[in-house]
């Protein structure tokens, strides 16, 4: 498979700009393999192609607010930050992204917040737009995790939306993210409500949770024609023994197991004994999956719909199939489905 391939016809049109009212009623297209069949739903009647002992897997990660915007020293050229992750804890060292990167160099001071809340100095150039900084702060751990928290704002990709708003602050999060740490928010789960939660419960379908936390790697653009030469940025993950536990007990006894979300797909592909079960585990992942490809531990996936020559469509496409995947893209774009963040969503079954 080429990049090349990976093209449908796009407008930035098909993005949706917020999300619904309720997170469960966003519409829903279900997928099946086996057959092609393509189904028009509403995402809460997902519950209907599970069945008791099923389980869902999610990623708990949960968003900060990893955008920051400040001033260079002397000039005073406004500057953009974007958090991506911690290198250094009692050092305060973090990579980030910067924009306009052209004008930041080696040495050069950062002040954000009114009285300069935060300083940060530019102690490594890591890529052409990609810093590593160095916060200047006196004060403890918590006080300067608080002080990022006051200053910083919800990453929402600027795609979806130039303007953050609040109630993006809990819209751009799982109702289950609980361990602090990703940059973007995993899309499939923003479709989950408390209420269908609940009722998934009572039907006594199961929940397994892992984390990774997502970086870099979800923004980088694919920009080799050949796949295999395309290296994806390492992402941190935990699979607890519990996960893995109750997902294999599901799978021993012939019963589905849902990936919801590509972030979920790549961290439990990363981590898989020779019999086809999932390993508990915690480190990094830089797994890109793209067609051909053997899926080992689900056989079900949500999925939003994304953008074209994406690694995710990459992934979704390779689980569902080229052909039956192409064409639920265009059936979504006739149908008005919406695209992106705040969109729609698919279940491949």
């Amino acid at each position: 498979m080429k990049l090349s391939q990976y093209t449908y016809p796009f407008s930035p049109e098909l993005l949706a700009k917020y999300p619904t009212e309720n997170r469960d009623e966003s519409r829903l297209m279900v997928i099946h393999r086996k057959n092609g069949k393509i189904e028009h739903k509403v995402f809460k009647d997902i519950i209907d192609h599970f069945a008791a002992d099923d389980v869902f897997i999610f990623n708990n990660t949960r968003v900060f607010p990893a955008r920051l915007y400040g001033n260079k020293e002397k000039t005073g050229a406004e500057i953009e930050i974007f958090l991506l992750r911690e290198l250094n804890h009692d050092l305060k060292l973090w990579d980030v992204l910067v924009d306009p990167a052209r004008k930041i160099r080696i040495g050069n001071k950062l002040y954000f917040g009114d009285d300069d809340l935060l300083v940060a100095e530019v102690i490594d150039n890591t890529t052409s737009r990609g810093r590593t900084l160095r916060f200047l702060f006196d004060g403890t751990h918590e006080q300067f995790k608080e002080a990022l928290y006051k200053l910083g704002e919800t990453p929402l990709p600027k795609w979806v939306r130039e303007k953050v708003e609040p109630e993006d602050e809990e819209r751009y999060q799982t109702i289950y993210a609980t361990k602090e740490g990703a940059v973007a928010a995993p899309t499939a789960g923003l479709h989950f409500s408390k209420h269908l939660l609940k009722r998934m419960e009572i039907k006594g379908i199961h929940k397994a949770e892992i984390t990774l936390h997502v970086g870099l790697g979800n923004f980088r653009t694919v920009d080799v024609e050949d796949l295999t030469k395309h290296k994806m940025d390492s992402e941190q993950i935990h699979i607890p023994a519990e996960a893995s536990e109750r997902v294999n007990a599901s799978k021993r006894t012939g019963r589905k197991v849902c990936a919801v979300g590509t972030t979920v797909m790549r961290t439990i592909e990363s981590s898989v004994s020779t019999g086809g079960m999932l390993k508990p585990y915690e480190g990094w992942t830089n797994k890109f999956i793209f067609h051909p490809y053997d899926f080992s531990v689900a056989d079900a996936m949500v999925s939003n719909f994304h953008h074209p020559m994406s690694t995710q469509l990459m992934m979704v496409v390779a689980f569902g199939g080229f052909d039956l995947i192409m064409k639920a893209y265009q059936t979504a774009i006739d149908e008005k489905y919406r695209f992106g963040t705040y969109g729609d969503a698919m279940l491949i079954l």
